[in-house]
């Protein structure tokens, strides 16, 4: 049994989806940010970063969404969501995983969150420079996709998982990754798989997941 820390609509919803794709026992515990539950002294006990997710792996707390994905992966290696060490889709698989999670998901939180960088007098610099490197990204992405079904190799991975969530925040942005054609394509049939609607219906999320 897995529990997971996680809060509507953030990288936990990731994890989230992971699970329910899985098919394993889990428990969900939903922060309320507003409330601040993310800051209290028993959670941070938890995250020290006071972040979601936070998943309870065999009694221990466990962080970073892009890890966790991965781990998940290799603890139900029948679910065949991460390429096998050793496979011709390895390097790609790690690759694609650590740039999803290092390079191009840091921008999201600068667009977000731009006073933590900034402070008071330039987060509108921050936030300019932020959906530029979004959309170099998702321009990277659009153009690999381009005569694929997914990113690394020919089945749903946890790069998929991992790609699909940063798209869907960029919903709200001047420029979403539904404009790419080959992303808009790649997401469209993505959404059709029931986890991840399941996982908007559980998290009472309404918008992006029907185009």
């Amino acid at each position: 049994m897995y529990t997971l820390y996680g809060s509507p609509s953030t990288a936990g919803t990731a994890i989230h989806w992971m699970l329910l794709e899985l098919g394993v026992p889990f428990e969900v515990k939903l922060l309320d940010f507003e409330k601040g539950e993310h800051k209290t002294a028993e959670y941070l006990a938890l995250n020290p970063d006071g972040v979601v997710p936070t998943l309870i792996v065999d009694g221990a707390p466990v962080t970073q969404m892009a890890a966790l994905a991965t781990l998940l992966a290799e603890r139900h290696p029948e679910a065949g969501f991460a390429s096998a060490a050793g496979s011709p889709e390895r390097t790609a698989y790690l690759s694609w995983s650590f740039w999803l999670a290092n390079s191009f998901q840091p921008h999201f939180r600068a667009w977000f969150y731009p006073h933590e960088p900034a402070g008071g007098e330039a987060q509108d610099a921050v936030k300019s420079a932020a959906r530029t490197r979004i959309e170099a990204g998702l321009s990277r992405l659009d153009a690999h996709l381009a005569g694929r079904d997914y990113i690394v190799g020919g089945t749903f991975t946890t790069v998929d998982l991992l790609a699909t969530i940063l798209c869907r925040w960029s919903r709200n942005m001047p420029k979403p990754a539904t404009e790419w054609p080959n992303l808009k394509r790649y997401l469209d049939r993505i959404r059709q798989r029931p986890a991840l609607r399941e996982v908007h219906a559980r998290e009472g999320l309404t918008d992006w997941i029907n185009g």
